[in-house]
């Protein structure tokens, strides 16, 4: 099959015919119909993040149910699934207490080795070991990810855009929704209006907020937030983020969701907090950077700063529902998506991405399974 191969940052990513074993046991393989570009991809590419290396790509993606490994019961051949790359085992502490997004073989094997739950990869380029990323590797023809990775959705849904749903939309909404448990009439903004930004400016439409401040420094994204749910929108190429929030807000946000991840979005986040407000961090910074914020000020306002992983979701109920929310017409997919190219232009899509202009780019595979609307 045909997979987007990571060597070594300062290299570009290749496509290539590489091979894929067949599932072991509580595995599935599974037909991607379209994998969405993010900017977790890009962080490798750029050398921000170490991962094991040579890598397949791709952590965002939807397919079809192709192959069964043994003892998989609760998925059949055919089904459309989203894949999640929180593979949980469903065994370990945090998994039993309801926190599959913290599950322990995921962190320790999943991450930083590459490989699947028996400790394996499944891909190899002339006969050299691949490695898998996050657990999808989802640039890709097929996939071969544990059975808890792909989440079987209803089949009336337009398969290319419910990638998205395993990625960007669902750790916005999460953020929002789950992390910090956004209530009916708070006051939200959100710093990044890619993606993830955007989905959490759903989240925040959704949960009731009385207010939700879009901030970013590219016109078309706060154009785009205004039609998502936002209320107002903060260009913060030609103001100070945090003045033009506080000027907004005065008493400070209850919310501010720092979608980025870069160490001055993340004190913007937290200077423009009011009193009991969240700082929530969704978007992810390059390993070892760290943020400065005055403990002072963030105990006497009784403050809080909340890390975001995957919007602390469990995969297996908030995919299908938020499925179940974009059919139902409260949640725009469609409006996340700013190109659809094949698989060979994953390269050049992560460049896009740098960019800074480009939303979620969906590689697809399968043009007879899309939503055909581009």
């Amino acid at each position: 099959m045909k997979a987007v191969v990571f060597e070594t940052p300062g290299r570009e990513p290749r496509l290539e015919e590489v091979d894929l074993a067949a599932p072991k046991s509580d595995e599935v393989e599974v037909t991607i119909t379209a994998a969405g570009v993010c900017h977790s991809d890009l962080h490798v590419v750029s050398g921000d993040w170490d991962v094991a290396a040579p890598v397949v790509l791709g952590h965002e993606g939807s397919g079809v149910v192709s192959a069964l490994g043994a003892g998989v019961t609760e998925l059949q051949i055919g089904d459309h699934v989203v894949l999640s790359w929180v593979p949980s085992c469903g065994a370990c502490r945090y998994c039993l207490a309801g926190r599959p997004a913290q599950c322990l073989l995921v962190a320790n094997v999943v991450g930083p080795l590459g490989v699947l739950h028996d400790g394996t990869s499944r891909l190899s380029l002339k006969g050299r070991e691949l490695k898998h990323y996050l657990g999808v590797s989802s640039y890709a023809e097929k996939v071969v990810v544990p059975a808890s990775g792909a989440i079987r959705v209803r089949k009336d849904a337009p398969l290319d855009l419910l990638a998205l749903v395993g990625c960007a939309v669902i750790t916005g909404v999460g953020a929002v929704m789950n992390t910090a448990a956004v209530q009916a009439g708070a006051t939200v903004a959100v710093i990044g209006c890619g993606g993830v930004g955007l989905s959490c400016i759903q989240g925040a439409r959704l949960a009731g907020a009385s207010r939700i401040i879009a901030v970013d420094i590219v016109p078309e994204k706060l154009e785009l937030a205004l039609r998502l749910g936002a209320t107002d929108v903060i260009d913060s190429s030609a103001v100070d983020a945090v003045t033009a929030l506080k000027a907004a807000v005065p008493e400070g946000l209850d919310y501010v969701f720092d979608a980025i991840g870069k160490i001055a979005t993340t004190e913007q986040a937290i200077a423009a907090l009011g009193l009991g407000g969240a700082a929530v961090i969704v978007g992810l910074p390059p390993t070892g950077q760290f943020a400065r914020f005055d403990p002072l000020a963030l105990a006497e306002a009784d403050q809080r700063i909340l890390g975001s992983n995957y919007g602390s979701v469990v995969p297996q109920r908030d995919i299908p529902w938020l499925v179940d929310l974009f059919m139902a017409g409260d949640i725009d997919l469609e409006s996340l998506v700013s190109a659809r190219r094949p698989l060979s232009e994953a390269p050049q899509s992560l460049k896009d991405l740098a960019g800074g202009h480009a939303l979620r780019q969906l590689l697809i595979n399968d043009p007879d399974r899309t939503s055909n609307r581009s």
